[in-house]
């Protein structure tokens, strides 16, 4: 039976014939019966759900740090978004909103402490033994570092949702580009089963990174005002957001502040999803095509903005990183974070019987390559918190708790 006649969503809705069809499924690493209640792709999401790395996302920062204040954005409650973003596009579409929250919920589990100044100092220490990168982190963490099953490391996820987590900002070999230019974590795993590195992801990895570039922009918006790091009247001149704020006092002329931040938040939202889902289906008419192999061969995504709305969110995202990105107050939790995480490394590295028992032995059993790695793993799973609160227990002198 062709896909186009078998392809159908776990609550029973029937899914373009270019839609991932769970039950058509490339299976899992581990051979393993799948669950009578659930879908593959069900199953997928409940695991990332349960693991370890996806609690810790609680507690890792978004922009801010986050015992800076309770209202800003974690990791976890992005995740959370991007996920609800992504279903909305994908029941639209037609397509697999499972496979699309599995991928929501775990792309940013590879991530550090202290967000992208924590892995800029992580990659910076590890640049000798071979970097370091959060997607292929992710990958470590669903493949390797989580240890919670019996028959086997990881959470043992589908093939596409592996995939998804990997090429969700598109096809990483190409012209110009080869396997020796990868995180070696992705071209070893893919070494033992092919990722298919130079084509692009399914339809619904693809709504997810989109989704995520919506939620990451919009709501560092919401933050951003919220922690006065720049005013309402500093929107007005930017192409779309401009527009929206003047309408929502238009209509809404005694509106108070947080209102008008979330009002001109959501609206925001809404016209970048409908825009995504106008130019989504404009791409798949003209491309038609019959699978989701199809789409995985185009020569572009499927899941894009159109061009007018992509130029407006570029110059979202340059007023973003002038604003908010380098403000001051932000660039001092930024230092603080590297400085944190450098030293952590460093003496973690140095002095390896410094790591709890489990990593500790791990350590032990590597070449100075595999400790670096044990370390940066180590490193990479902790919270905010107890980075600094481990950063205290090494190096404050006068601090007499070790645990």
């Amino acid at each position: 039976m062709s896909q186009q006649a078998s392809a159908i969503g776990s609550d029973g809705r029937r899914l373009a014939p270019y839609a991932s069809d769970s039950r058509a499924s490339r299976g899992r690493l581990h051979g393993e019966a799948e669950a009578t209640t659930r879908s593959p792709f069900q199953r997928d999401r409940d695991r990332v759900i349960h693991s370890t790395a996806f609690r810790r996302l609680k507690h890792k920062t978004q922009v801010f740090v986050y015992h800076e204040g309770d209202h800003y954005r974690t990791r976890l409650t992005h995740s959370l978004e991007v996920a609800q973003i992504a279903r909305s596009i994908c029941r639209t579409l037609a397509l697999d909103e499972d496979l699309a929250e599995a991928l929501a919920l775990a792309h940013d589990l590879g991530h550090t402490p202290f967000g992208h100044a924590g892995e800029e100092a992580l990659d910076a220490a590890m640049r000798p033994y071979g970097g370091f990168d959060h997607n292929a982190q992710t990958l470590r963490i669903l493949t390797k570092l989580e240890h919670r099953y019996a028959d086997f490391d990881g959470l043992n996820l589908t093939w596409e949702t592996l995939e998804g987590a990997v090429k969700h900002n598109g096809p990483l070999l190409g012209p110009g580009v080869a396997p020796a230019d990868l995180p070696a974590a992705i071209v070893e795993f893919s070494g033992d089963w092919d990722l298919e590195l130079h084509t692009w992801a399914g339809p619904e990895a693809q709504v997810t990174a989109i989704s995520d570039d919506i939620a990451y922009n919009n709501h560092d918006i919401d933050d951003g005002l919220r922690a006065g790091l720049f005013s309402v009247e500093d929107l007005l001149p930017l192409p779309m957001v401009g527009d929206i704020v003047r309408e929502v006092r238009r209509r809404y002329p005694t509106l108070e502040q947080g209102r008008l931040i979330h009002e001109t938040v959501r609206r925001l939202i809404n016209v970048m999803v409908e825009d995504v889902v106008a130019e989504t289906r404009r791409r798949l008419a003209a491309a038609a095509p019959a699978s989701v192999e199809a789409v995985r061969h185009l020569d572009r995504p499927v899941a894009a903005f159109s061009a007018a709305l992509a130029a407006e969110n570029a110059a979202l995202k340059t007023f973003l990183f002038e604003r908010m990105y380098r403000h001051w107050r932000v660039n001092r939790m930024t230092s603080r974070a590297r400085r944190v995480v450098a030293d952590l490394f460093g003496i973690l590295f140095r002095e390896a019987n410094c790591l709890p028992d489990e990593w500790r032995a791990r350590a032990a059993a590597t070449d100075e390559r595999g400790r670096a790695r044990v370390v940066a793993d180590y490193i990479a799973g902790m919270t905010d918190n107890y980075a600094l609160e481990e950063h205290r227990r090494l190096f404050d002198l006068y601090d007499t708790e070790t645990s």
